[in-house]
């Protein structure tokens, strides 16, 4: 078109232009000062109606809605030629608004049976192509209604999708009511019997290629009847009698390509056909495990012809039939051939063609079933393949292959692994460039597939790092916030990969990732797990970050979360969404997430259920954000409001024999809980010292560490120490005090018998009852003291440092105690807080007679005074305000106390001091 669509202006008093309201036209300033208004409906006709053509469908219609002159160009049937809607659910009405624009549609793309049901309602007479995935439910009804409204058809494709409920009488129908049809491929069908093959050959002359993939069995003599036919592929399908059809289509006058691949095709029947066809230019047999065998030892001779395998160099055997003569690199055959395309002659065209379409689908089913001894043809030449075929101008060919790519680098799909020698194959080969242009092309379709393919990759840390040094971050940032719920899932996907290491999680969120993918939970709320599972579990990923913790909460990450956590269904959106609340809420005193967390209304309600699921990475991700929420002392009371001491100790009662990470989380968030006393008692009264018990004694450290800290907290309290001795908890904590490879498991042991032993209420609690009872209580508890103590004077042996200890004992110097203090810390023991009641039992217990029982009480507070550690000056002004100055003072100069009680409580005066002094400068 080269008509200018004229302007509609009218010129001011000032000489100005004004343009009515329902036209385009944008103000700018060339330089300052001087605007001008430009008319953007001076532009051609043609140049508006390619800008068009650039533009999906949704964005196409909201050009059109600007001005009356671009809803008339964006409804040009040139526009509407055709019709990808595989993104779409097409139901009739959708098809009926559609149907004043496809008078002229020619070519139509969809997914799923209904919506192949529904197509009637385009009215589009004039249709000649039609291509249909994701069609399993597909009715011979449906397939012969669909023939009978488009009798102009010259190509139908249905697959890969097996289409089991179609017979033979909707293909007659197809070939009675199609007469035009040139290509007809079909997946997995039953049966198509001769009378159904027959008919396409009476009433289809032009029918040039027929496709049956993975068919259960074909009339072979009836496929020799259609004289036409160019290009036959039954690939993968079964039942096939070789010498039959061997015999038969070897008679076919005009057939250049075979394709037999993925079939038990016999060594025989191949040299036949390449020997007696006189047409026949190539036979494709990749994955044929007969023809590999014989084709080591005895190749086919086949002068002038193809035979591919998976065994042969295609790459060198295509170059040979394209390019006789030439000495360039044979790997970039197809591009040369895409080049020169115009001016080769049309059959050579034609296969290159359909060579194209069925390697490509070829390499996608092979890596989709993943058979065993591939890999060498995968790294040889397989990825030079999909690559070079994820450039073909057939955009069907171009989307098999991105979706080949993102496949067959997977080797476990359930634990995303991805083999590192393919997809570093992938990336040596240049594919990642290649595949981050293919996303940014105004396809949605191939930015779907290319954004999979890109994710699967960047599961691979060399990957993920030569996809981001490319811009793949700011590409998959721009796909996750697409209208298009399959380019979102994907895009996001991919970002949820790259997140996985602290290398690029601050490069998502520069790139606007984090408010994406927030966007993305409010814009696919409901029905749509796929897209929700990956936002949340890249945001999950993120939220592990500082920084990028406080972009999540800022985008509105939290309130999006909670949501999802309260109102969805899928398991695994919960695990992630429950997961990315946990790592959000991990950040302690750095920000205020934790607390936000746990005041957005319904979240810890939320979590306190998902811990009842019956999905065991729900229940563990669930119970892990509670861990980390009960560390803020608001979220600590309402978390035991909300039902979370109940559910926890049922949590931990289940989980005995579940996975370590889920013992560890339940016990933890029970050890977050039992640091106040009214839910430490509460724990005690629902029954949780006997799950806490069975679980100190795991193997794992991990785990019984994690117990230990939950049963040192209960132990403070007489019944709840009284409920350890009766479930024979002293012999689980000896256990762990002695022989704990975790010195934190080692030392909370050790605390915990401590309390238990140190002459409280519970030697009252434990004598109750009749004289009898009572005797024979106090002759039991006086035997599991007796064992507590021991083990507990073991423990802090462990410890003891002879020659240091007597350096220090006969010095004055402070080097002498630096280095008994760096000798004996505790690293992990610095993040521990105690309560001013903790702090004061230890006090209390350094005028213990116990002089065991003073050493263990002045080695916990050194531990807790050691300067550097998270509430070190905390504990100190605790013990300032107990004065104990003065008892620490005693216990170092006590004449009957062991040395290493006497060091201890001197390197805590010195701690105290040293804080003291920091506090007043």
């Amino acid at each position: 078109m080269s008509r200018r669509v004229r302007r509609r202006c009218a010129a001011t008093d000032k000489g100005k232009r004004t343009v009515p309201s329902d036209e385009c036209a944008v103000s700018i300033s060339v330089t300052p000062g001087s605007p001008y208004t430009v008319d953007w409906t001076s532009l051609p006709d043609d140049t508006v109606v390619q800008l068009f053509s650039y533009l999906n469908y949704r964005d196409r219609a909201s050009l059109s809605s600007t001005c009356r002159t671009w809803r008339a160009l964006g409804s040009s049937s040139c526009l509407w030629a055709s019709l990808d809607l595989r993104s779409y659910r097409v139901s009739i009405p959708t098809a009926m608004a559609l149907s004043t624009r496809c008078g002229h549609l020619r070519c139509l793309r969809l997914r799923g049976a209904d919506s192949l049901f529904s197509i009637s309602a385009l009215r589009a007479r004039g249709l000649c192509e039609i291509s249909a995935d994701g069609c399993r439910g597909l009715t011979d009804a449906t397939l012969a209604v669909l023939a009978a409204r488009h009798e102009a058809l010259q190509s139908i494709q249905i697959g890969p999708d097996p289409l089991d409920r179609l017979s033979s009488d909707a293909l007659r129908h197809v070939a009675v009511c199609c007469t035009q049809l040139r290509r007809l491929r079909l997946s997995g069908l039953r049966e198509i019997d001769g009378e159904a093959i027959s008919a396409f050959a009476t009433h289809c002359p032009d029918l040039e290629e027929v496709t049956f993939l993975d068919c259960g069995s074909i009339e072979e003599g009836a496929i020799g009847k259609i004289m036409s036919l160019r290009f036959l592929s039954v690939a993968g399908s079964r039942n096939v009698k070789w010498a039959t059809a061997s015999l038969a289509w070897s008679n076919l006058p005009n057939l250049l390509g075979l394709d037999v691949s993925r079939t038990d095709v016999s060594h025989i029947a191949v040299s036949r056909l390449l020997s007696q066809s006189k047409s026949l230019q190539l036979v494709c047999a990749l994955n044929c495990p007969s023809i590999e065998e014989q084709e080591t030892n005895n190749p086919i001779v086949s002068k002038g012809k193809l035979l591919l395998t998976i065994f042969t160099d295609i790459f060198k055997k295509v170059a040979s039939l394209l390019f006789p003569d030439s000495s360039a690199d044979s790997k970039l055959v197809f591009d040369q051939w895409r080049c020169n395309v115009k001016n080769k002659d049309k059959s050579l065209g034609d296969m290159m063609t359909w060579l194209e379409w069925i390697l490509s689908h070829s390499l996608l089913r092979t890596a989709e079933t993943n058979p065993h001894a591939m890999d060498e043809f995968w790294l040889k030449q397989g990825t030079s393949l999909l690559l070079s075929l994820a450039k073909s101008m057939q955009e069907d060919v171009q989307e098999k292959a991105a979706t080949a790519l993102a496949t067959f680098v997977v080797i476990d799909d359930e634990n995303a692994n991805v083999d590192p020698a393919r997809s570093e194959a992938v990336m040596k080969d240049g594919g990642i460039p290649l595949l981050l242009e293919l996303a940014r092309c105004y396809r949605e379709s191939a930015q779907s597939e290319a954004a999979k393919a890109i994710a699967n990759l960047s599961v691979n840390a060399k990957v993920a790092k030569a996809v981001a040094d490319e811009g793949g971050i700011a590409i998959l940032t721009n796909l996750a916030r697409s209208m298009n719920r399959l380019v979102a899932e994907e895009a996001a996907g991919g970002l949820w990969n790259l997140s996985v290491g602290e290398e690029h999680k601050a490069a998502i969120a520069m790139a606007g990732g984090v408010k994406a993918l927030v966007d993305l939970i409010f814009r696919w709320s409901e029905g749509n797990d796929g897209v929700l599972e990956r936002a949340a579990g890249a945001l999950a990923n993120l939220a592990a970050d500082d920084k990028c913790s406080l972009e999540v909460a800022r985008s509105g990450g939290v309130h999006a979360l909670v949501k999802l956590a309260r109102s969805c269904k899928a398991e695994g959106v919960l695990e992630q969404a429950a997961r990315a609340l946990a790592n959000l809420a991990a950040h302690g005193d750095n920000n205020g997430n934790n607390a936000a967390v746990g005041q957005e209304a319904g979240a810890l309600e939320a979590l306190v259920q998902l811990t009842c699921s019956q999905n065991e990475g729900v229940r563990q991700e669930a119970a892990g954000a509670l861990w980390n929420l009960s560390f803020d002392d608001r979220n600590r009371e309402a978390i035991a409001t909300a039902g979370g001491v109940e559910a926890l100790v049922a949590l931990a009662r289940e989980c005995t024999n579940a996975s370590e990470g889920l013992q560890e989380r339940a016990a933890g968030a029970l050890w977050g809980l039992s640091v106040s006393e009214a839910n430490s008692i509460a724990i005690g009264r629902e029954g949780g010292v006997g799950p806490l018990l069975a679980l100190a004694r795991s193997e794992i450290e991990d785990v019984h560490e994690t117990a230990a800290g939950a049963l040192w907290n209960l132990a403070f309290y007489s019944g709840n120490a009284l409920h350890i001795v009766e479930e024979g908890g002293v012999p689980v904590l000896v256990n762990l005090c002695s022989s704990s490879g975790s010195k934190m498991a080692r030392f909370m042991s050790a605390l915990a018998l401590a309390y238990m032993f140190d002459g409280s209420r519970m030697d009252e609690v434990a004598m109750v009852g009749t004289s009898g009872e009572g005797s024979s209580k106090g002759a039991c508890f006086e035997g599991a003291r007796r064992m507590a103590l021991k083990h507990i004077e073991a423990f802090v042996g462990t410890f003891s440092h002879p020659n240091l200890f007597s350096l220090a004992a006969a010095s004055s110097a402070p080097a002498a105690l630096s280095h008994v203090a760096e000798a004996v810390f505790i690293q992990e023991a610095g993040h521990l807080r105690c309560s001013g009641a903790e702090i004061g039992r230890f006090v209390s217990m350094l005028r213990n007679p116990s002089s065991i029982l003073r050493a263990c009480a002045a080695f916990a507070l050194l531990q807790f005074t050691v300067p550097g550690g998270r509430h070190a000056a905390h504990h100190a002004s605790l013990l300032q305000k107990a004065g104990a100055a003065r008892v620490l003072r005693g216990a170092a100069a006590s004449a009957t106390a062991p040395i290493e009680a006497k060091i201890f409580a001197r390197i805590v005066l010195r701690n105290l001091e040293h804080h003291q002094s920091e506090s007043s400068t």
